[in-house]
């Protein structure tokens, strides 16, 4: 990157212009040949996927096409009241008018609809199941959010209705408002740092046309690889905080080089060959740590690591290109439109706050460094009652169209008709199908299920040649409570084992839910390696960028404390509930599977930049002085304030994410946020000076 970066500080009319093309290349064929988003994922080797291609091959994928339920109750008496009636019945048509759906099975229309579970023993609740044409992906979201309002549409103050279903999950999700909060604190934050609107502005402007044409980028890949629905929003959550960040890096370090008497365009190169050469390394690592998902096999956190893996690589080449080109450009007027408080800015040798800080801090550092240890340790130790799995509807916020599902399913249906089990039987003949219906007895029978459904001949749950069927298992607690993973464990382990013994028939459990049991599984059998081989090849970079082994080293180590700290924060706020109100928490349960991993390989990448860019500055003093003790000073003179404001504005960008709706974004959000603020304010501006001071 270094001749391109100083080619844009040489010609800058040239860089700008070929930026423009460049973004007009990348909106114009993101507008053209948009992808779409997906939430599906395969689980190589694992039960739930067995059971998912039986269905397929045996059943002509019927089985396996996306499903809504609209769950209904009206505030008194039964769904039998004839306005009750006359208002499901229209909505019921409306749903049958939707292009993607294929059958419609209401309570008033469906024989035996009581056995079928379309209508609660108490008469109360009703529910109208949706069976979409084709799975997941190929439901139109037009058509889903179509149903959405209808159903909203349909509530009234004597009828409550709701619509669940993991097709309709993303659909009734609002798309967070508040990263604007996270950017407006980012203003604030640089407006008190340099005193200029134009320098304030320039970092924010840099960032948001690096994250536009990233998100654009992920648009085009999503026509390649499979991105989640939610990939795009963690891509800018990511790309928005490491973007400002890098910009910030560059256009400090260019500052402090006008300071000491620099003309800009010798300023501009100072700082691209400084701090432009640390954003590349940290970018790269942050992209290595993100590629570091490919080692878990599962496409589903390719995409995730592709969509973020070019966000950061499109910011960084906007903080080393396109901002070098316009400080150029504007000279000493990068700084203008000083603000009325604003102090003339002295360059002195070491700085003045942090250095003193340094001072301080290098009188005792075997004690603010094991303060520092204690600290990070204490908050880690909630991580190791960590349990995996997806949040549920029922964390939802109160109003929301799947929660209300959710809950009048509870009420009329029990807790685990949110979650239940698909038992699929393989059978040598048509001739074991009561061999098969014994085996739904035992199920049925099992401590923890509520209801097991009968094998019956000539029904949907038995295939046409007589050589397959499924048992819906039902268990009396809700999809995210440890009982119901307990009883999977038992199912598969000893139940269904001892029926079919000496049978001939091999049954395995599948559903929602198994498939979440199953995928945490599989992620946490990869995290070793995951984490040895990012851990590995970031140590790697690092060797190269700094020639040491120590620096890297102990870069690994305080990432994992890092690391263990935000895990543990994020169990205590949403697995154990504590300062739920706070965040907005409607609910708790178990943690993302996907999360810890998510959170190393971005944390990794980020911990990583902190360290490069203070840690580069100590080694440029040494360099210079040869004097431990006075480089570790000066480079925190020179760094920390720039790490501090940095880590401050990615604090603020990554708590505004937990202010929506959706769960998934908030605990990205949380622990993100809390992640970077204990990293860069207690490891690099605490841990490491004093560990950099100690170590000599």
């Amino acid at each position: 990157m270094g001749p391109i970066s100083r080619f844009a500080v040489r010609k800058p009319w040239i860089a700008i212009g070929a930026w423009v093309v460049i973004l007009i290349a990348i909106f114009g064929g993101a507008s053209k040949f948009a992808g779409t988003y997906n939430d599906s994922f395969s689980l190589p080797n694992t039960e739930s996927t067995t059971a998912q291609e039986i269905l397929q091959s045996k059943f002509g994928g019927v089985a396996s096409n996306a499903t809504a339920s609209v769950v209904f109750s009206p505030k008194t008496g039964t769904i039998d009241q004839p306005a009750v009636k006359a208002s499901m019945t229209q909505l019921t048509n409306q749903i049958q008018q939707l292009g993607s759906v294929a059958t419609v099975q209401s309570p008033y229309t469906t024989p035996g609809a009581a056995q079928r579970g379309l209508v609660s023993p108490n008469g109360e609740v009703g529910r109208i199941d949706v069976t979409f044409k084709g799975q997941g992906n190929d439901v139109p979201q037009a058509d889903v959010k179509q149903l959405v309002a209808d159903v909203q549409a349909a509530n009234s103050p004597t009828l409550t209705v709701g619509v669940g279903g993991q097709v309709v999950d993303f659909a009734s999700s609002e798309p967070p408002k508040s990263e604007g909060i996270g950017v407006l604190v980012a203003i604030v934050i640089m407006l008190i740092m340099f005193g200029s609107v134009v320098a304030a502005g320039l970092p924010i402007l840099t960032a948001l046309i690096g994250l536009s044409a990233g998100i654009s980028l992920v648009t085009l890949a999503a026509n390649f690889v499979n991105i989640a629905t939610f990939g795009p929003t963690l891509a800018a959550m990511i790309g928005l905080g490491v973007g400002i960040d890098y910009a910030l890096f560059v256009i400090n370090r260019y500052r402090q080089a006008v300071l000491v008497g620099r003309e800009p365009k010798d300023a501009a190169l100072e700082a691209v060959g400084t701090a432009g050469r640390a954003v590349v390394f940290a970018g790269t690592t942050v992209v290595i740590a993100l590629g570091g998902l490919f080692v878990l096999r599962l496409s589903f956190m390719n995409g995730l690591a592709i969509g973020a893996g070019i966000t950061v690589i499109t910011v960084m080449f906007t903080a080393v290109t396109l901002l070098p080109a316009v400080l150029s450009l504007l000279g000493r007027k990068s700084f203008a439109w000083k603000l009325p408080w604003a102090r003339k800015p002295k360059a002195t040798p070491e700085g003045k706050g942090f250095a003193k800080y340094g001072d301080h801090l290098q009188r005792r550092p075997w004690l603010y460094g094991s303060i520092a240890v204690i600290v990070m340790v204490v908050l880690a130790l909630p991580m190791f009652a960590m349990r995996s799995g997806f949040p549920d509807a029922g964390g939802r916020p109160e109003g929301n169209t799947t929660r209300i599902a959710y809950d009048l399913t509870t009420e009329g249906f029990g807790a685990g008709a949110n979650g239940p089990f698909l038992v699929v039987v393989e059978m040598p003949n048509a001739n074991s199908i009561p061999a098969a219906n014994a085996l739904s007895q035992a199920l049925a029978k099992t401590p923890g299920v509520a209801m097991a459904s009968p094998v019956v001949p000539g029904t949907p749950a038995v295939s046409k040649d007589g050589t397959a069927a499924i048992i819906q298992v039902q268990p009396t607690t809700g999809p995210q409570d440890e009982a119901t993973s307990a009883l999977l464990e038992n199912l598969r382990a000893n139940v269904i084992p001892t029926a079919v013994a000496g049978t001939g028939l091999t049954a395995y459990v599948g559903g929602s839910t198994a498939i979440v049991d199953d995928f945490s599984q599989v992620l946490s059998d990869a995290l070793p390696l995951f984490l040895g081989v990012v851990v590995g090849l970031g140590f790697l970079v690092l060797v190269v960028l700094f020639r040491s082994l120590v620096i890297p080293l102990t870069a690994a180590l305080t990432a994992l404390l890092s690391f263990g700290a935000a895990v543990g924060i994020t169990v205590f706020v949403f697995q154990w509930g504590y300062l739920t109100d706070i965040f907005g928490v409607t609910g708790t349960g178990p943690i993302l599977p996907f999360l810890p991993i998510m959170l190393f390989s971005i944390l990794f990448g980020l911990s990583m930049d902190y360290q490069v860019f203070l840690v580069s500055r100590m080694q440029e003093e040494w360099a210079r002085t040869e004097d431990n003790r006075a480089a570790v000073r000066r480079g925190l003179g020179g760094s920390g304030r720039v790490v501090a404001a940095a880590a401050a504005i990615m604090f603020s960008v990554f708590i505004s994410f937990v202010f929506g709706d959706d769960t998934t974004i908030k605990m990205f959000g949380l622990s993100l946020a809390v992640a970077i603020a204990l990293d860069a304010f207690i490891i690099r501006l605490i841990l490491v000076p004093s560990l950099m001071t100690v170590l000599g």
